[in-house]
Order: C-alpha cells, then sequence, then structure tokens
C-alpha cells in the first residue's frame, strides 16, 4: 500500500515537471524582432524612436541601433538585413537612388522613390504634414524691391545671382539640396551654419540664400530675410516616411505606421529635434510623449 501511494505521488511528480519544462521552453521561444536604425543625426534618432515605439505598441518587439553613420551607411545595414527598418526623407533617399530624376511634386517623388528601390525594400506611406525641403531667402529689403515673393518669381534674375547654402544641424543629410528648377546660379557659396548664411545674406555677399530645412529648427536665422514660397517645388519634396524590409511588417504594423504618417507635422518634428540638440533630451523620451499626445 505504502509502495502503491508512493508510485502515484511520484507520477503527479514526474507529470507537473513535464508540464513546468514544455512551458518553459514554450516561453523561451525568441519571438521576432524588429531593429529600427538611426544615423549620425539627430532626426534619424528621434524617427528611429517613433517607428520603434510606435511598432512596440503593435505588438513588435524592437529596438533602436543608434549612430549607424551616414545614409550609405545606415542604407547598407538595411540592405544586409542587420536593421529592419529606418526613417528617411523622399526627396534625398530619391537623390541617393537616382540621381538624374526629375521629379519634383510630392507624390511623384514618393513614386519615384518606391521605383527606384532595390529588391526587397519598401516604402509606406509619407508623412504629408512634413515639409523638410530648404527654404530659398532673400533680404527683406530685395525681396520688397524687386517684387519677389516666390522662387517662381526669382527664377529669371538666378544667373546673375550668387546663392548661399547652409546646412540645419539635425536634420538628415539632404542630398541634392543645393538644387532649384529653373535656377543657374552664377556662383554657389558653401557656409558653416544658417547664422553665418544669415550674416552673408545681410551684408550682401551672396544675393541668395538656400536653408538646408524648415525655419522652424532654427529660431533667428531668418530674421531681416524673406522666405520665398514654393508652391511648384523648384525645390523637390521633402517629407518623412519610413523604409523597411519587405515581408516584415504585417498589415497591423504597416497601418501604426501609416498612422505615424497621418500625424506628425513639420511643427512637431522640428520640436522634437530642437528638445533633443538643444535641451539634451533623450530621443526616446520625446518620441515616447509625441506617441502618447496623439494616441498612438
Amino acid at each position: 500500500m505504502v509502495l502503491a501511494a508512493s508510485q502515484r505521488v511520484l507520477a503527479r511528480l514526474l507529470v507537473v515537471a513535464s508540464v513546468a519544462l514544455v512551458v518553459s521552453c514554450g516561453n523561451d521561444e525568441p519571438q521576432p524582432s524588429i531593429t529600427v536604425g538611426a544615423g549620425d543625426s539627430i532626426e534619424s534618432s528621434v524617427l528611429a524612436e517613433i517607428y520603434a515605439d510606435a511598432l512596440a505598441r503593435a505588438g513588435v518587439r524592437t529596438a533602436v541601433d543608434p549612430r549607424l553613420g551616414s545614409r550609405a551607411d545606415y542604407l547598407a545595414a538595411l540592405d544586409a538585413d542587420r536593421v529592419q527598418v529606418v526613417g528617411e526623407h523622399t526627396g534625398a533617399l530619391l537623390a541617393h537612388l537616382d540621381e538624374h530624376t526629375t521629379a519634383r511634386l510630392p507624390e511623384q517623388v514618393k513614386d519615384a522613390v518606391s521605383a527606384a528601390l532595390p529588391e526587397g525594400l519598401v516604402v509606406s506611406d509619407r508623412a504629408d504634414g512634413t515639409d523638410l525641403r530648404p527654404r530659398v531667402l532673400l533680404t527683406a529689403q530685395a525681396a520688397a524691391q524687386d517684387r519677389v515673393r516666390s522662387v517662381r518669381d526669382l527664377a529669371p534674375r538666378c544667373g546673375g545671382l550668387t546663392v548661399g547654402v547652409a546646412a540645419t544641424p539635425g536634420l538628415l543629410p539632404q542630398a541634392g539640396s543645393d538644387r532649384v528648377a529653373g535656377c543657374d546660379f552664377a556662383a554657389t557659396v558653401a557656409f558653416p551654419d544658417p547664422a553665418a548664411l544669415r550674416k552673408a545674406l545681410l551684408e550682401g555677399r551672396v544675393q541668395v540664400g538656400l536653408l538646408g530645412g524648415p525655419a522652424e529648427l532654427t529660431p533667428g536665422a531668418t530674421d531681416g530675410l524673406a522666405v520665398l514660397s514654393d508652391d511648384e517645388y523648384a525645390v523637390r519634396a521633402e517629407n518623412v516616411l519610413p523604409l523597411f524590409r519587405k515581408g516584415l511588417l504585417d498589415r497591423r504594423q504597416i497601418k501604426k505606421l501609416d498612422y505615424v504618417a497621418g500625424e506628425l507635422t513639420t511643427d512637431e518634428l522640428a520640436a522634437m529635434i530642437r528638445n533633443v540638440r538643444d535641451d539634451g533630451a533623450a530621443p526616446s523620451d520625446v518620441a515616447r510623449a509625441w506617441l502618447d499626445k496623439h494616441s498612438l
């Protein structure tokens, strides 16, 4: 009797142990994960954190691989599957993929990007509310005197003018950003920052400025200057969009990225970049706060 009872107890313990082992093995199975890559710019880091957190909220295990280098570097990492998602600009990405493209309007540029992508890479919706194009500048005095309000108004005069070019700190690299359709400037001068460009314009050392991004990113850089309108996209469209490996995301996850695209604006992205660049905030913190604000 004692022996039989002991055998029954032992059998129950073996069953429990077997179930625990099965559960343990099941829990240890690795789930699919996605690494979002970021280049060296602050904008790239912010976008990577936004995409990673948004996908995590759609049920994916995610991580961010920061400071991968230049556009060529993080695109190489994407091609090699070391990362699976990166944030990009439509126009700059297109210029990188096809330097001879003539596409300039937002939808044209997006379609041209899709056509030029290497096999195995795709994009989802662009963020229509983001306009990261370089801005064309004149002094307020020159704009009023010559009645120049748009890039179209400026075009007939470009051949006799020198343009100064300055990048905007924190933005993704702007490949082809010194090109203005219909404007063949007499000369181009590079400046180290927007403040130096503004000074050169006000002193008359250059007659036109090309600021590498929206003025919201560089407060004070356009004081005393006129920002010309460009409704015809003489400067190629630059909208934010995610670039990722084909077949990686399911419909729900792509929809999550599309929701991000539908909410992101120039003003909000500029504010996040400035918060990291000027105030020392962590990209993950500003990304999380933005997603929470938009209930994403």
